[in-house]
């Protein structure tokens, strides 16, 4: 028995109004700040500030992969996909965690090599004012866009949305990192230039951190792990409450992108008729439906209470 049907699979349309309206003002403002900060990069000297507009570039590009795959997710279940689309959310969110620590990892090696150049006589540029100001501005504007997104990524339940606002998080985190490094150098003189580079990789291994955590949860998601103890326990006390349920087991769970897939057996009296029986298993469906809101489908299957 089951309640995936094509309406409780569908992807509602404010949820994909909401999303794409947050990473289309986020594409906006990644575009302007790439550009931006690669003009004070190299107007102003900073190997810093060049490697953060590179860093911004990558969350233009992740904006792209989220728009495209909203676009994707919103379709109902077909031929080829019986539990819909929801893995292509999980899908953008693993690749926004590989571009984050691709992104951190990169970042983290043009710091080493400009610093351990440096080490052996190399001279760091001096930078200038200019790639300070840029700095202040990418801190200002992608902390608010942070904010902004992970409000909508929870509300809306979106895994990809709100990965896509860590990305936003980690640019102002690379930026914050940038304006230290610039400002040490800037006021400290010659013989403390070598800040600008250090402070690319200490900001490195912040965003390698969010990279990771995110790539594991996706990973998680891609590989069928099953939902947390706690949420299996809500599952099985829930089916409890319909009326006639009887020893709730054989428990199984899974996330498809926002919504979860479970499978669940129940016992009722041996004397119930069938119809009696179905309508006790619907009711248990409709609520975990009603409970984990549209989009989750659900399974159960019914045992008379005398069977082994």
């Amino acid at each position: 028995m089951s309640a995936d049907t094509p309406e409780t699979t569908k992807c509602p349309p404010d949820r994909v109004s909401r999303a794409n309206r947050v990473t289309l003002l986020g594409s906006l403002v990644n575009a302007i700040l790439t550009g931006l900060k690669l003009a004070a990069g190299i107007l102003g000297n900073s190997a810093a500030m060049i490697a953060d507009a590179i860093h911004s570039l990558s969350d233009f590009a992740t904006d792209l992969v989220v728009l495209i795959t909203m676009r994707i997710t919103r379709q109902p279940m077909d031929a080829d996909h019986d539990y819909g689309h929801g893995k292509f959310e999980t899908l953008a969110t693993m690749i926004i965690g590989v571009a984050l620590l691709l992104v951190g990892a990169g970042i983290g090696w043009s710091g080493v090599k400009t610093v351990h150049a440096a080490s052996h006589g190399a001279t760091v540029p001096e930078p200038h004012f200019i790639a300070l100001i840029a700095a202040f501005v990418s801190i200002l504007s992608k902390e608010a866009l942070y904010q902004w997104t992970v409000l909508v990524g929870r509300e809306i339940q979106s895994q990809a949305v709100i990965a896509n606002a860590w990305h936003h998080r980690s640019d102002a985190l690379s930026s914050i990192g940038t304006l230290v490094g610039i400002g040490g150098a800037i006021l400290l003189g010659d013989r403390f230039t070598i800040l600008d580079p250090i402070a690319s990789i200490v900001v490195s291994f912040f965003i390698i951190r969010v990279a990771l955590q995110i790539s594991y949860g996706s990973m998680s998601e891609m590989l069928e792990r099953s939902l947390p103890p706690e949420e299996k326990d809500r599952l099985l006390k829930l089916a409890l409450t319909v009326d006639g349920v009887m020893d709730p087991h054989n428990l199984r769970t899974r996330r498809i992108g926002n919504y979860i897939a479970t499978e669940l057996h129940i016992r009722v009296k041996s004397e119930l008729s069938v119809i009696e029986g179905h309508r006790i298993a619907s009711e248990v469906e409709r609520l975990i439906c009603t409970t984990y809101g549209e989009g989750t489908i659900v399974s159960v299957h019914v045992e008379p209470e005398d069977e082994d």
